[in-house]
């Protein structure tokens, strides 16, 4: 991009951008002809995808700023209004404790209202879970959340809802874009005007005590809860998010003894204790895992920024903690819902799980022995949401037909036990956890005891990630020029271990064995039952999977590797299928990195 078009830009920028802060960002770097730093905010508009933005804060058209978020939202109202055959509209709108979020909120609620939309706007930050249930709650057609999730300090995000309280999908995903692209001009009036009309409502505690009210009432053993609850010890981060304003009025109401760690406890958009505000990474959970050593916690808790995701660790016979997957948690949370629901006779008839196609297939097996059926999806929430959508709307002779909705996860730490929200919900996650603890302690075991006599069941299972980050104006077309090399020429093996299976979700077909010619392929192809999406699988022949998708929200390209092993001789055979996954990983991962150049 050339001095002249990047100035261009600029100044375009600075000319419509009503926040003083971010037009001075933009002002300084002209004046100290910044141009690599200019470049990168002006190469590109910052893109609303299917989940709807997510950036680096600042000025410029590839930040996140009042601009940006402005015209996003006029987008969105441009295409409710055109979608929805309604004379009276409404939108939800929530936000978490980054920086920015409370004045993004604002701005986005005055569009609505300026649009004649009525916006209900949170008076402080709330968790995504609760924006979900509160759309459906008050029947709004659209929502909004102000959160980058588990992403740095420097980031924020835009996320988009539609009436049934999860995110856009087809067709309206497509369609939203396509209006926010050709947005010309953004209406907007004052909070006091929109106030004033009744075009902004203020709501929190309304919403709050319904959205407590039905996480609790998710519970399955409330009498073993009030029975052994003073025999438990909570530790919790929310990681100087949201979560904290739930979880611990939740916990209490349980009779659980919970302490939230001090440090992380107030929402601060610095995330100043952590690098990376993330349930996933052991790092972020330091000063919760010391707390629980220190304490004697039976689990340790964390939810990220917006509360959507959960993280646990427990400790084993010698007292050091462990830290649990998303994957594990989500297998442990599929064999307790549906065990209970079936002890219980709370077990419909034709049950429903369901899990993104690169989670361990751990909870396929689980499903099966229970009686239900494991569906999958594509990665991301809302295609949980689909499911869920469909198993209430389909007719007879769908294969989602008469099926009900037990339980849906995801590998990244989403969890989802309820239907009244439509996303991962990490405070009724917590909640089920706390319960399934007690459980298993009632037992004599714990969570670690039962995972293990899930892998003696059915297999040792293990999971492993490779992510590599594009940054910049030609990331984008490193990742799609690696998308390609793979459809070019598929790898005959991996780690040594021979493709027996390929999938290619956005082609919408899978074929049987790499090694074949293009005509025989061509007539061996199936057509899959997912929605297109620039993922590619590759199935081995011992039943080990690999996925490759370029990421929706980050400038980075994941290969997801999941690992089975068998299991013999019992526990003492443990080790030996453990070593033996971490071997063929280690084998695969080579191979991969080869390919990608890392």
């Amino acid at each position: 991009m050339d001095r002249n078009a990047i100035q261009a830009r600029a100044r375009d920028y600075i000319a419509k951008e009503d926040d003083k802060g971010f037009r001075s960002e933009v002002e300084a770097l002209l004046k100290a002809e910044e141009w690599k730093e200019l470049e990168d905010r002006f190469y590109r508009d910052l893109e609303f995808g299917t989940g709807g933005l997510r950036g680096v804060i600042g000025g410029g058209y590839n930040r996140m700023n009042s601009l940006v978020v402005s015209r996003a939202t006029q987008g969105l109202c441009d295409y409710i209004k055109k979608a929805v055959s309604k004379r009276s509209l409404s939108a939800c709108i929530a936000y978490d404790s980054r920086h920015y979020s409370p004045e993004f909120a604002e701005i986005t609620a005055r569009v609505f209202a300026a649009n004649g939309i009525k916006a209900y706007l949170f008076s402080s930050l709330r968790p995504t879970p609760e924006l979900s249930f509160a759309i459906r709650q008050l029947g709004a057609d659209t929502g909004i959340v102000v959160t980058a999730s588990h992403n740095p300090s420097k980031y924020n995000g835009y996320k988009a809802y539609w009436n049934d309280g999860s995110q856009v999908t087809p067709p309206h995903d497509v369609g939203i874009i396509a209006m926010v692209e050709a947005v010309k001009e953004v209406k907007t009036i004052s909070k006091e005007e929109a106030l004033k009309k009744g075009l902004l409502v203020m709501i929190d505690k309304e919403v709050d005590d319904y959205y407590v009210a039905m996480v609790e009432s998710k519970l399955l053993r409330p009498a073993l809860i009030k029975e052994m609850a003073s025999k438990a010890k909570i530790v919790y981060t929310p990681l100087h998010g949201t979560g904290a304003l739930h979880f611990e009025r939740v916990m209490k109401d349980l009779g659980l003894s919970v302490t939230t760690v001090p440090e992380q406890r107030e929402p601060d958009g610095n995330f100043p204790t952590v690098a990376f505000p993330n349930p996933e990474e052991s790092a972020a959970l330091k000063l919760a895992l010391e707390l629980g050593a220190k304490m004697k916690a039976d689990v340790v808790m964390a939810t990220d920024p917006d509360a959507d995701r959960l993280g646990i660790a427990v400790p084993d016979k010698d007292g050091k903690f462990v830290l649990v997957t998303g994957n594990q948690l989500g297998s442990l949370h599929a064999d307790y819902v549906l065990l209970t629901r079936k002890e219980l006779g709370l077990l419909p008839k034709k049950s429903a799980t369901v899990k993104t196609i690169v989670t361990t297939d751990l909870q396929t097996r689980i499903a099966e022995k229970y009686g239900a059926k494991c569906f999958e999806c594509l990665t991301g929430f809302k295609w949980i949401a689909d499911l869920m959508r469909r198993f209430e709307t389909a007719k007879t002779g769908s294969p989602y037909a008469g099926y009900e909705y037990v339980y849906g996860t995801e590998e990244s730490y989403g969890h989802l036990v309820e239907n009244e929200v439509r996303d991962k919900d990490g405070i009724s996650a917590a909640a089920i956890t706390a319960e399934m603890t007690l459980y298993w302690r009632s037992k004599g075991k714990s969570l670690l005891d039962r995972l293990q006599e899930l892998y003696l069941e059915y297999g040792y299972y293990e999971e492993k990630s490779v992510n590599k980050y594009f940054e910049g104006a030609q990331g984008m077309e490193v990742m799609k020029g690696i998308m390609e090399a793979y459809r070019k020429d598929q790898p005959a093996t991996l780690g040594g271990i021979k493709v027996t299976r390929i999938r290619d979700v956005k082609e919408g077909v899978e074929w049987d064995d790499a090694s074949v010619g293009a005509k025989t392929r061509r007539a061996n192809e199936r057509k899959i039952d997912l929605p297109e999406s620039d993922v590619i699988q590759w199935l081995l022949e011992d039943g080990t999977k690999v996925t490759v998708r370029p990421s929706g929200t980050e400038p980075k390209i994941k290969f997801y590797i999941l690992l089975r092993s068998d299991v013999t001789g019992g526990a003492a055979g443990l080790p030996e299928a453990r070593a033996a996954s971490g071997a063929k990983a280690a084998a695969i991962t080579a191979d991969i990195r080869k390919a990608i150049g890392a």
